[in-house]
């Protein structure tokens, strides 16, 4: 497996990085971030890859990992989240002045500046200013949750945290880095229309929002529409298509009857993991639970 810290200075398909201690990482805290399940999601990807599809980009984690690893000659980051989009966008377009924005937003820092700016109507302000917007509420609302109403409004309440770590100026500029690479694309849309040009020598990360674990659970959404039961299935279906053409391709997705069914019927290997979660909004939920990898390298035709 390649590694992106074999040399003091490498290149992301053309654009220098700054070395070894250097890696790329989030730069947002997300409920099912993969930063602690990326050791065991990395080994299931191929080791060179033509494009790279993260449908449910959310933190970016295994993406951030695989450039740091220089493992895709291109890259397409999706979501149907267009406010999550754009904070890539807007840290691609200009990180300086993301930095400058989120700097202004921490020396202003308290409960009400907070509910300021989440009243802020993101359509009125430009690219930039959206993405350091969501950032900061990412960085100081309540666990790190992204939450909106049926509206799409942002509704995550202020969350009290001593000293949030607001604007952290090398993550960002490392993750911009990153997506200003040659081949880095993003874009907001559906999983199967954003994954329905790859072919072999591709791959694909599914992380959607995942299965609740208990019956009297609701399917979980992260923007305004759920991400229900028949979403779930239309996913193992769209698995199914790439695996007839040829794309290796991994999801992962929380360890539930419903969930073992729905890729155990199909003949994919499923993996069982064991993951922190520091971020739920119970914190009864938080900690040691286990995960499912999906992995359809053996049914490759």
């Amino acid at each position: 497996m390649p590694r992106g810290g074999e040399q003091k200075i490498a290149t992301l398909n053309g654009a220098k990085t700054r070395g070894p201690r250097d890696r790329y990482r989030p730069i947002l805290k997300w409920a099912g971030g993969k930063a602690r399940l990326v050791p065991s999601i990395l080994p299931l990807l191929p080791a060179s890859i033509d494009t790279y599809y993260e449908p449910f980009v959310g933190g970016a984690a295994v993406f951030f990992a695989l450039a740091s690893e220089r493992r895709f000659r291109r890259a397409v980051l999706s979501d149907l989240n267009a406010e999550l989009v754009d904070v890539y966008r807007g840290v691609k377009k200009d990180v300086e002045q993301v930095i400058r924005l989120l700097r202004g937003y921490r020396r202003r820092h308290d409960a009400d500046a907070y509910y300021r700016t989440r009243e802020i109507d993101p359509a009125s302000i430009d690219l930039v200013e959206r993405a350091a917007r969501l950032i900061y509420l990412n960085k100081t609302g309540y666990n790190g949750l992204y939450r909106v109403n049926r509206a799409g409004q942002f509704n995550v309440p202020f969350g009290s945290y001593v000293n949030p770590a607001i604007c952290d100026e090398e993550r960002l500029r490392g993750a911009s880095a990153a997506l200003r690479a040659r081949g880095v694309r993003l874009a907001d849309g559906d999983f199967a229309e954003v994954t329905r040009r790859a072919q072999p020598g591709d791959a694909v990360y599914f992380d959607p929002p995942y299965v609740p674990r208990s019956t009297t659970a609701n399917f979980t959404s992260y923007h305004s529409e759920a991400f229900g039961q028949e979403a779930h299935e239309r996913l193992a279906r769209t698995l199914e298509e790439l695996t007839q053409r040829g794309v290796r391709t991994v999801l992962s997705n929380s360890d539930t009857r419903f969930t073992r069914q729905l890729y155990d019927k199909r003949g994919f290997d499923v993996h069982k993991v064991q993951v922190t979660r520091p971020i739920n909004s119970k914190s009864t939920a938080r900690g040691s639970v286990g995960e499912l990898l999906v992995d359809n390298s053996r049914s490759l035709v």
